[in-house]
């Protein structure tokens, strides 16, 4: 595959993406968020969010001076939160150590927080033309099937292969139009479900060729998904409902969410010396997370009296619209538009 990039180019030109939000700028601020907010979450997805983020953060000084609150709210529905925290931190660290300019050099770049060696080639690729090669799912997909590397992407010595391989395919020139196109036909056309008589390269593919299209890249071992459960309280109090701030680290850091129990808890109430009735019953809900399933068993109570204890800080009442418009995970927001119902 000699012409392998030449393809790509040419491909891209007619039939990539064109006309995304990002795609109009090569300010590295932009690009870095897209390609944040493009981790594991697909364009459709992203474009409402990277909209309404860049309106209200529009250059790396105002997401580091902006609340962690503030950013997660913006955040909230997007999922993988941990991706929003790293990129408050990372712009403080700019602020801090490269006097608020994104730096363009790739040391630089890999070593900010939530920025890995493919995230950090694509933004030096997108945004200052260097000669970098990615290697995202998409990219390890159509290099798999292309050049017949079999085995498990994660595993180590299979990464080091794609790499190698990605890194021998770069272009010399046109360097953005290439990563763009690799990106596009992992996306759109070298996808899970395939449509190989759109691809640029079908002719010159291992798996195609060899009717093994379907089998790579090879998966994950599997192994089985851990099921853990809670139950989420739902306290209600003169049509204001409870909420608390999780620890900063660990599963929905820093965002505002419920008290939780065990399933089995059934004092919940009397342990805190509240008094009160159980509401109208919300149906239990399951969320994935990327290495367990949690079961939520939403429990709601109509209280007689607030607890002094609820008024310091670290929690808060609140109407269930407002709450909507704070830093809430996605099972929390789902309830809280169940309360409204």
């Amino acid at each position: 595959m000699r012409d392998f990039a030449s393809r790509l180019i040419e491909w891209q030109k007619h039939h990539g993406r064109h006309g995304l939000p990002w795609q109009q700028s090569r300010d590295p601020y932009a690009v870095w968020l897209s390609e944040i907010m493009l981790q594991q979450t697909q364009v459709g997805s992203v474009i409402p969010y990277y909209q309404k983020f860049m309106l209200r953060f529009p250059d790396i000084a105002a997401l580091a001076a902006a609340p962690l609150d503030d950013v997660l709210a913006h955040w909230s529905g997007l999922g993988y939160y941990a991706r929003g925290r790293n990129l408050h931190r990372a712009a403080q660290a700019i602020m801090a150590q490269h006097g608020g300019i994104f730096p363009d050099e790739f040391e630089a770049v890999v070593a900010l927080p939530g920025i890995g060696r493919s995230t950090a080639a694509a933004i030096l690729a997108f945004a200052f033309g260097q000669r970098r090669a990615i290697l995202d799912g998409n990219v390890k997909r159509v290099l798999a099937r292309c050049f017949g590397i079999a085995g498990y992407p994660g595993a180590k010595a299979v990464e080091n292969r794609l790499w190698q391989k990605a890194e021998s395919l770069l272009p010399d020139s046109g360097i953005g139009i290439y990563t763009q196109a690799l990106m596009d036909l992992g996306a759109t056309v070298c996808s899970r479900k395939p449509v190989c008589a759109d691809c640029p390269v079908a002719a010159a593919c291992v798996a195609h060729n060899q009717g093994t299209v379907a089998e790579l890249p090879t998966p994950r071992p599997r192994k089985p998904v851990p099921q853990k459960e809670i139950a989420m309280m739902i306290l209600l109090h003169r049509g204001e409902v409870f909420l608390e701030k999780r620890p900063p680290v660990g599963i929905w850091g820093g965002m505002w969410s419920f008290p939780e129990a065990e399933v089995a808890d059934e004092d919940y109430l009397h342990r805190f010396c509240m008094e009160g009735k159980a509401g109208m019953p919300l149906p239990e809900m399951q969320h994935t997370f990327t290495h367990f399933r949690l079961r939520i068993v939403p429990r709601v109570f109509e209280l007689t009296a607030a607890p002094a204890a609820m008024r310091e800080p670290g929690g808060a009442w609140i109407s269930p619209h407002d709450a909507l418009q704070v830093a809430v995970p996605k099972p929390v927001r789902d309830l809280l538009k169940g309360l409204i119902r």
